[in-house]
């Protein structure tokens, strides 16, 4: 069986950054720096379809910040 057609069994952590930016990481391994987790863990799918439904504003922090103070 080649890799690609392997079931990815590893377990990750959903984390994001400062600009609230998500992404995931294997659990196992240390977080890089200016990443946190959210708490939420998982298979890769399960963790990908968490992002999903949470994410639902692609803008950084920022720029949503800024485009609100320019609102106001």
């Amino acid at each position: 069986m080649q890799d690609a057609e392997r079931e990815d069994l590893t377990r990750y952590v959903v984390v994001m950054n400062h600009e609230e930016q998500y992404s995931i990481w294997p659990a196992d391994r240390e977080l890089p720096l200016g990443w946190q987790s959210t708490g939420f863990t998982g298979l890769k799918s399960d963790c990908l379809k968490y992002i999903e439904e949470v994410w639902t504003d692609m803008r950084p922090k920022s720029l949503r910040d800024k485009m609100d103070r320019e609102r106001s």
